[in-house]
């Protein structure tokens, strides 16, 4: 994993994707911008796409893997879906490079309450988002 590869959410913050989904006015718009952000996640290698990975709860297949390094956590995850792929665009930035104890920490339901996503996805969506945030917090509570 650290050899090398960027890790989402380092560069690019929750703080960044706030303002960022501030400057749209319309959803159609937010929704061109998070599957932009789901195309600048690093690809996840195929040896990583296993069933001990796949995040379950989620209506399309996601796989999601950690590291930790200098007591921080980086995560790496990757779908077969778009929107899904830049629905852990947003859950990355708020997460990677975070001690355990600042992932337990962050607020994830006022992050997405303030960018208004769950009233814009069918709850199926919104059940796998909520499934990779706990994924990601059963990890940092290790």
């Amino acid at each position: 994993m650290g050899q090398g590869v960027t890790e989402f959410g380092v560069e690019v913050t929750s703080d960044d994707i706030i303002d960022t989904l501030g400057f749209f006015d319309g959803w159609e718009d937010r929704y061109k911008y998070i599957i932009d952000l789901g195309k600048e996640l690093p690809p996840l290698a195929e040896e990583h796409k296993t069933e001990a990975n796949l995040v379950r709860g989620c209506q399309s297949q996601v796989w999601l893997i950690s590291e930790a390094r200098d007591g921080r956590l980086f995560f790496y995850a990757d779908s077969d879906a778009f929107i899904v792929k830049g629905l852990l665009a947003v859950v990355l930035a708020a997460y990677n490079g975070k001690t355990p104890a600042e992932v337990s920490a962050f607020d994830i339901d006022a992050y997405f309450a303030e960018l208004n996503l769950l009233n814009h996805l069918s709850s199926t969506r919104g059940n796998g988002l909520k499934a990779m945030v706990q994924k990601i917090q059963a990890i940092a509570a290790q």
